[in-house]
């Protein structure tokens, strides 16, 4: 057999593989698809991850399902997903910890910069602090004053090391030259529910599963993380004015796959959740948890993820956070 025919052979299997691609994901989805919620039920992650996946179930005509995978602050579901084939199936809900702080992990065993790829920022919110309804804080003033004052004793609940809420949390401790006792749960969920039961004494938690505590009169909030107060509660300061000059931080999230999935399959899943997002019922949804979102690309995504690796690897750095 000549060059030329192997040549032929070669090309006629590459237009078939494309073809067959294309195919696939003409008719994706066909199946079930999973997405990931890899940090504890009850928190920003499963609140999100359920939002999509009952409306893409509505939208596709067939079961989307949420996997609750945590452990190592959502390392551990985004490594399977990684890991998963890139044919759609197997999706997730992202985090600051994952996409943009994951060097504080010194050990992981998989690379999220490569091994993963953004479909789409989700939203993005300022964090709320709070504390237990009994707590002797009234202000964040009085918090603030106790942190300076008692050096690592006050301890706070974070949704895990090397989640956006601590990464707030430690970007506070860093700004106001404090220091406090960290203690890592599993998700925001399990964390609110020993903060509320007087474990803990405080939270920089995310606004989406921290708030129905504070209507129900379980917690109350002190502060709210971001550059100016927010809509939702005018009457709350940001811990800029109340004595930590210039600090601001808040919490985004991310609909992401395998680093393996073609393009024009991110593309579709891009514009399907986008629709979804602009539905008038998750319009209102987003509004009472607190979030925000801008319609954005793939590639916005992706150099969002690598501005805001910069931005918590200076934190990372400065505060000394390495994680096992």
């Amino acid at each position: 057999m000549n060059r030329r025919s192997l040549g032929l052979i070669g090309l006629a299997g590459l237009l078939s593989l494309t073809g067959t691609t294309a195919l696939a994901q003409q008719d994706f989805p066909n199946r079930t698809v999973r997405i990931v919620a890899p940090l504890a039920p009850g928190g920003a992650v499963d609140i999100l991850a359920r939002i999509l996946a009952e409306r893409l179930a509505t939208q596709y005509g067939q079961p989307v399902i949420v996997e609750n995978r945590a452990g190592a602050s959502g390392h551990v579901g985004a490594q399977f997903v990684a890991r998963s084939p890139g044919d759609g199936y197997t999706l997730m809900v992202g985090t600051i910890g994952i996409h943009a702080a994951y060097a504080s992990y010194r050990k992981l065993t998989y690379n999220p910069a490569t091994e993963l790829q953004p479909i789409v920022i989700l939203g993005e919110a300022p964090n709320v602090v709070v504390v237990p309804a009994n707590s002797p804080y009234k202000t964040f003033s009085d918090f603030l004053a106790d942190v300076k004052a008692n050096p690592g004793k006050i301890n706070y609940a974070s949704a895990g090391a090397g989640t956006s809420v601590h990464m707030v949390t430690a970007l506070f401790e860093l700004a106001s030259g404090t220091r406090m006792g960290h203690i890592p749960y599993k998700g925001s969920g399990p964390a609110l529910i020993d903060l509320m039961a007087g474990q803990v004494q405080v939270m920089f938690d995310n606004m989406s599963s921290a708030m129905p505590h504070v209507q129900g009169g379980k917690l109350r909030v002190l502060a709210v993380t971001g550059p100016r107060r927010d809509p939702r509660l005018p009457d709350v300061p940001t811990i800029a004015e109340s004595g930590v000059p210039g600090y601001s931080g808040t919490s985004w999230f991310t609909f992401a796959a395998p680093a393996s999935m073609p393009g024009a399959l991110v593309d579709k899943l891009n514009q399907d959740v986008q629709r979804v997002l602009a539905s008038p019922e998750v319009v209102a949804r987003y509004d009472k948890l607190g979030l925000t979102y801008k319609p954005n690309t793939p590639a916005e995504a992706a150099a969002f993820f690598k501005s805001e690796t910069v931005k918590w690897n200076r934190v990372i750095e400065a505060a000394n956070l390495q994680l096992d």
